[in-house]
C-alpha cells in the first residue's frame, strides 16, 4: 500500500484539494451549522487536512504504527466548544472517508489501471483509519461537551440562586440580568415553591406537562425550591403542577420582577414552617395561612403566646392536654361548628361542648368573643408548629376508641 501510494502522491495531492474544495461547497450548501460557523476557505483548509492525515494514516498503519489521532481529538474539542452539533461533524468525517477511497481509486486508475488490484487489500485498512479519526473525534467531543454542560448546569445554578437568596435583589440590573440568562422575563408573573424535608428525591427537575407554568428546581443540601413562571396561569395552578409529585409544598405569593424573587423564596420558606407534620393539605398556598405564617415569624412572641394564652392546658397531663387541644384544632377547623366537630372526632356533640368549655374555664378566654378566638386560634397554631403537647394536630380517634358522653377528666 505504501508503495501505491508513493507512485502517486503527486496527482494524489492534487486531486485531494479538488476533493477538499467539492466536500466543503456540499456542506456549507446542506449543513446549515457549519455555514453559519465557519468560512469556505477554513472549512475547505480542514477538510484537506483530515483527508491527508487519513492518507498518512493509512501508510502508518501499513508500517505497523499508530495512527496518529491528536488533530482528531483537537477537532472534537473545538467543535464542541462551537456549538457545532456532532451529527453535522460526523457526517461530514463520514463523507471525506467516501471520498476519499474514491479518490484513491481514480488516482490509481489514472496512473495504472492494472494495478487496481493492489489497492483492494488496502480497503480494509483504510476504514479501519477512517474509524479510528472517527471515533476519536466523536469521544473527544462527548467528552468536552459533557464538561461544558456541567459548566452550563453549574452557571445557571448558581444565577438561580441568586435570585433566590437575594444576592441579585440589591441591584435591578443584576437581577434583570440573571433572569434574562435562564431565559426569564424582565417583568411577568413569579412565584416560589418551597418542598418539605424528604421532598427532593420525588420531585427534582423535570419537564412540565404541555402549556403548564415554567418550573426552575433548585436541589441543595437545606431543601428544594422551585421558581414557577407562570405567565398567565393563576396561583393556584401550582397545586396542579406539583400533584403528580406526591410532596409536601408551600407556594408564595406573586411578584411581578426578578428582584422579589428572593423576597417570594422567603415568604414560601416561611409558609413551609406552617405545615403541619401529618395531615393539611399536600400544597397550600402563603396567602391561605397567613395567621400561621405571622405567628411562624416571630417565634419569641409565639413562645409568649403559647404560654399566657394556653399555659394552663399545657400544664395538663399529656392525655389531658392531647385531648382539649385536638378538640380546640378541630373545632377551629370546622368554623366553628360543634355538631361538625363532634363527627370529625367520631364523639357526641355534648362532649366537645364539655371539652370546649373546660377549655374556656382553663384559658380565661370566651369562644363567643371574637378577639378570644383569634387569641386561641393563634396560640394553638403556635403549639402545633412547635411540635409540642404530643397531639395537637394529631388525628381524632377512629369510631369505637373516642369517649363519649361526658365521663372522663377531658369531657
Amino acid at each position: 500500500m505504501e508503495r501505491i501510494i508513493e507512485e502517486i502522491r503527486e496527482d494524489l495531492s492534487r486531486r485531494l484539494a479538488a476533493a477538499a474544495d467539492r466536500l466543503a461547497e456540499r456542506t456549507l450548501a446542506e449543513d446549515p451549522a457549519y455555514a453559519a460557523l465557519l468560512g469556505r476557505a477554513e472549512l475547505r483548509e480542514r477538510i484537506h487536512r483530515n483527508l491527508r492525515q487519513a492518507v498518512d494514516g493509512l501508510v502508518r498503519s501499513s508500517r505497523g504504527l499508530p495512527v496518529e489521532l491528536t488533530d482528531a481529538r483537537a477537532t472534537g474539542t473545538l467543535r464542541a466548544e462551537q456549538g457545532l452539533p456532532l451529527a453535522s461533524l460526523l457526517r461530514t468525517y463520514r463523507r471525506g472517508g467516501r471520498l476519499l477511497w474514491l479518490t484513491l481509486t481514480e488516482a490509481v486508475t489514472a496512473h495504472d489501471r492494472a494495478a487496481l488490484p493492489r489497492l483492494l487489500p488496502g480497503a480494509t485498512a483504510l476504514w479501519d483509519v477512517l474509524d479510528q479519526m472517527t471515533d476519536a473525534v466523536a469521544e473527544s467531543y462527548r467528552t468536552t461537551e459533557a464538561a461544558r454542560t456541567d459548566r452550563d448546569r453549574e452557571r445557571r445554578a448558581a444565577l438561580l440562586d441568586a435570585l433566590l437568596d437575594g444576592a441579585a435583589a440589591v441591584d435591578g440590573p443584576a437581577a434583570s440580568e440573571a433572569a434574562a440568562q435562564l431565559g426569564l422575563p424582565e417583568r411577568g408573573r413569579f412565584a416560589v415553591v418551597v418542598l418539605a424535608a424528604g421532598s427532593a428525591d420525588a420531585a427534582g427537575p423535570r419537564p412540565g406537562a404541555a402549556g403548564a407554568p415554567r418550573v426552575l428546581w433548585r436541589v441543595r443540601a437545606d431543601g428544594e425550591s422551585g421558581l414557577v413562571q407562570l405567565g398567565h396561569h393563576p396561583l393556584e395552578s401550582v397545586r396542579d403542577l406539583l400533584a403528580p409529585l406526591g410532596v409536601r409544598a408551600r407556594v408564595s405569593p406573586v411578584v411581578e420582577a426578578p428582584a422579589e424573587v428572593a423576597r417570594a423564596h422567603r415568604l414560601a420558606a416561611l409558609a413551609l414552617r406552617t405545615a403541619p407534620a401529618s395531615g393539611g393539605p399536600r400544597t397550600a398556598l402563603l396567602d391561605e395561612r397567613l395567621p400561621a405564617a405571622l405567628v411562624a415569624s416571630q417565634g419569641e412572641l409565639a413562645g409568649r403566646l403559647r404560654q399566657v394564652v394556653l399555659g394552663p392546658v399545657l400544664a395538663l397531663p399529656a392525655e389531658d392536654r392531647r385531648v382539649l387541644l385536638t378538640t380546640l384544632g378541630t373545632w377551629l377547623a370546622c368554623r366553628g361548628s360543634t355538631t361538625h366537630a363532634a363527627q370529625r372526632l367520631y364523639c357526641h356533640r355534648n362532649t366537645v361542648s364539655n371539652r370546649l368549655r373546660r377549655l374556656e374555664q382553663l384559658t380565661g378566654r370566651a369562644l363567643s368573643d371574637p378577639a378570644h378566638v383569634v387569641e386561641l386560634a393563634l396560640a394553638h397554631a403556635a403549639v402545633v408548629q412547635r411540635g409540642g403537647a404530643e397531639g395537637a394536630a394529631s388525628r381524632p380517634n377512629p369510631p369505637g376508641h373516642g369517649r363519649r358522653g361526658g365521663g372522663g377528666p377531658a369531657s
